[in-house]
């Protein structure tokens, strides 16, 4: 059982989360760590429910906080100690109080990965699970320093990303709102001008007929009165279809998140998403390298095929690519190669299960992966920088393009219906 506790250490108050199989346990093992409990509730902290206003930790207070605590461990400081020490020195609130509390996991025994895993807000699946898998290979130290570099490359995609997104989503965000602004106050009144100037039999380009039939749906409430439990609701059954469709988008977004939480829907989402072809080019290469970075280090470590296979699956961040492994670490149990599952999983590219058969005749499976991992980070690095390059554009022709296709089938018709009326 989780209990939440709030106590005194150090004339200082802090809380935190403790497992325990009692209240009066969870008492004993503070006073045992010499904190004084001044509350102690049975319950802890939720996940895969839908949270907001969790502190956030920037990506790079993440980066110097794994980078320092590499080189303490490898300097043979006692964990505990080193987390207290980066713990006290860190300029960010969030990931302090997160330390504290990883500090009493670590001094009651739990293992790092396990006590980062309380923290998923900080802590993302594949930090948690290659820790895990740096102290089921005794290579913490080295784990730790790929994880720096792999949060310093994180946050460069997202950087790159960002920057490029910036001028396009200010773009989209405006002509969003200015369209359906037109859709509800412009076009009813531009309809009733062509209605007026050319009568309620003109005929109209199809396309100013569609905007002006789409207009009228925004603006009316159609949906609302087919359903009979909404329009008993008083006043709900004059709200506009679009303002209906907003609120129900709104309400699908949020469940749609928490399915995505669980497990399942994790799985599909990612199954999705490797179906769209750059978002399947990116997250394929991504994977093969943190498949080939973390499976070379716990070979290179003397960890077993099928532990390595269990900690590098969980290590990928992808649930597709989670389970491929899994359903290879069952072939191998049987006597397989591991490239031979990996290589009849369409999945995986090609070269993948070609390194590891010649890894396993030559009896150099890490030294492979490891140029199997130098040359898909690359290949990442590389296709990131050319979408960045040409996202804006693309973004601003096509928003310049739906800005221009409304003038069109707008002043079009009036100017036509003019000339028409003056002759």
């Amino acid at each position: 059982m989780q209990f939440t506790y709030r106590a005194l250490k150090d004339g200082k108050e802090i809380n935190g989360v403790l497992e325990a199989t009692s209240k009066e346990a969870a008492v004993s093992a503070l006073v045992h760590q010499g904190i004084h409990p001044l509350s102690v509730k049975l319950g802890g902290k939720k996940s895969g429910v839908l949270t907001f206003g969790k502190p956030k930790v920037k990506l790079q207070d993440l980066v110097i906080f794994t980078r320092q605590l590499s080189t303490m461990v490898s300097a043979g400081v006692p964990l505990a100690r080193s987390l207290a020490t980066l713990g006290a020195d860190s300029e960010s609130p969030a990931l302090k109080d997160a330390i504290q509390g990883i500090v009493k996991e670590v001094e009651g025994g739990a293992p790092l990965g396990d006590a980062f895993g309380k923290y998923p807000h900080i802590f993302s699946d594949v930090y948690v699970n290659m820790v895990r898998a740096g102290e089921e290979g005794g290579i913490l130290d080295e784990i730790l320093k790929r994880l720096a570099l792999q949060v310093e490359m994180d946050a460069s995609i997202r950087k790159k990303v960002k920057s490029a997104m910036a001028y396009p989503t200010v773009l989209l965000v405006v002509t969003f709102v200015a369209f359906f602004g037109i859709m509800l106050f412009i076009i009813p009144k531009i309809s009733h001008i062509l209605t007026d100037l050319g009568g309620p039999n003109a005929k109209l380009p199809k396309y100013t007929q569609v905007l002006l039939n789409f207009s009228n749906f925004c603006v009316q409430n159609t949906i609302i009165k087919h359903i009979p439990v909404l329009s008993l609701i008083p006043g709900l059954n004059k709200l506009p279809n679009l303002l209906f469709l907003a609120a129900l988008a709104g309400v699908g977004g949020i469940y749609f998140i928490r399915y995505i939480r669980t497990d399942k829907g994790k799985y599909n989402f990612h199954l999705v998403l490797l179906k769209i072809p750059v978002v399947k080019t990116i997250m394929v290469k991504m994977a093969v390298a943190r498949f080939s970075r973390t499976f070379a280090s716990l070979m290179s470590a003397g960890v077993s095929v099928l532990d390595a296979l269990d900690v590098t699956a969980g290590a990928i961040g992808n649930k597709v690519f989670e389970r491929s492994l899994h359903n290879a670490a069952s072939e191998v149990k049987n006597g397989k190669q591991l490239s031979e599952p990996i290589g009849s999983d369409k999945i995986w590219p090609p070269i993948v299960a070609q390194m590891l058969a010649v890894g396993e005749e030559t009896g150099q499976i890490d030294t492979v992966l490891v140029k199997v991992a130098d040359f898909y980070e690359e290949e990442v690095e590389t296709l990131i920088d050319g979408l960045a390059s040409i996202i804006e554009p693309v973004m601003i022709v096509i928003l310049g393009g739906a800005v221009g296709l409304i003038a069109a089938s707008v002043m079009g018709p009036i100017a036509n219906l003019s000339k028409n009326i003056g002759s």
